[in-house]
């Protein structure tokens, strides 16, 4: 975050024909603004924001700047290329976000399909969808889409295994939460591996969905197992720096990881301001611009200083300057 510009207040006398009587009363008050710690929210709604993500501009990672946003009702939403989707939960142990496309098929559309969008990632970003996504297409023009039972299709075929809409899917044979929902749609899974394969599917399909396996049974009482639920996996990476482990340890006082918004330089965000190391016994700093008018306003003053004699403190009707 950046800090508030000095506020330099000057008073003068009006020059004369044979000399000149100059005051300059240089006042320089260096206001930071409130800690940026204490302004980078921790949750939204009942969902954490913890480092790489920041919710306000200049907390976490600048890899992940204005990517999430928050509403005033507390709604959290991913911003992508595609649009801005609903954020379900994030998991920071096992670095992803889940999703939901209103667009995307539901169990309530049944065989109505609606208008959709394929849905796409900035590139230049550290996310990746997830391997664990399957995607569901509904009916397919068999003309321009391979729509086989996979296992069969890729022994007769091996060479065009990857481009065949899997209608043999356990998936298909199986939607979550409702396996009847489709009475006399046809139905494939298929993984695109890229958004313009899947904007080539959806120009012959009606619609599709996305389905992601969540792990659950984590206990060592139970075996690990995984149940598909409907929504969208985008898997993050979390940029471990020598700088933030530093600045978030304890013992060297226990500060938010951040960045400067203009420079995008790391920042150390503490209680009392921004350091670029760690807070604990730190020195806090002036931001850039704030330097900038320091150095101004002492060069005007030795510039003045020059030509008249500095009495300070009294504003009469000859020297203000309103």
């Amino acid at each position: 975050m950046t800090m508030m510009y000095p506020l330099i207040v000057f008073t003068y006398k009006p020059q004369h024909k044979f000399s000149s009587f100059l005051c300059v009363c240089l006042l320089m008050i260096i206001t930071f603004i409130e800690a940026q710690s204490n302004l980078c929210r921790t949750s939204c709604g009942n969902i954490p924001i913890n480092y790489p993500f920041g919710i306000d501009d200049g907390c976490g990672s600048p890899y992940y700047r204005h990517i999430l946003d928050c509403s005033e009702l507390g709604k959290l939403e991913l911003r992508t290329p595609s649009g801005r989707y609903p954020v379900h939960s994030i998991s920071y142990s096992d670095p992803h976000v889940l999703v939901t496309d209103p667009y995307m098929w539901n169990c309530q559309d049944g065989d109505n399909f609606r208008p959709t969008r394929p849905f796409s990632l900035d590139t230049s970003t550290r996310f990746s969808l997830s391997p664990q996504n399957d995607y569901l297409f509904f009916n397919c023009s068999e003309d321009y889409v391979i729509v086989e039972p996979k296992p069969i299709f890729c022994e007769r075929f091996p060479d065009r295994c990857d481009s065949s809409c899997d209608s043999a899917s356990y998936l298909c044979r199986h939607l979550p939460q409702c396996a009847t929902a489709l009475d006399r749609s046809s139905c494939c899974s298929y993984y695109p591996k890229a958004t313009e394969s899947l904007r080539l599917m959806l120009k012959y399909c009606a619609s599709y969905t996305s389905v992601y396996w969540r792990t659950i049974g984590t206990t060592t009482d139970s075996p690990t197992s995984q149940v598909p639920e409907y929504g969208i996996r985008v898997d993050f990476d979390i940029p471990v720096t020598t700088h933030c482990l530093q600045c978030q340890d304890p013992s060297k006082g226990a500060g938010t990881c951040g960045f400067d918004t203009q420079t995008q330089n790391f920042l150390c965000l503490c209680k009392k301001g921004n350091v670029t190391s760690y807070c604990k016994g730190a020195v806090m700093g002036v931001s850039a611009a704030g330097a900038v008018g320091i150095g101004v306003g002492i060069w005007f003053v030795k510039k003045v200083r020059a030509k008249a004699p500095i009495t300070c403190g009294v504003q009469s009707n000859e020297n203000r300057l309103f």
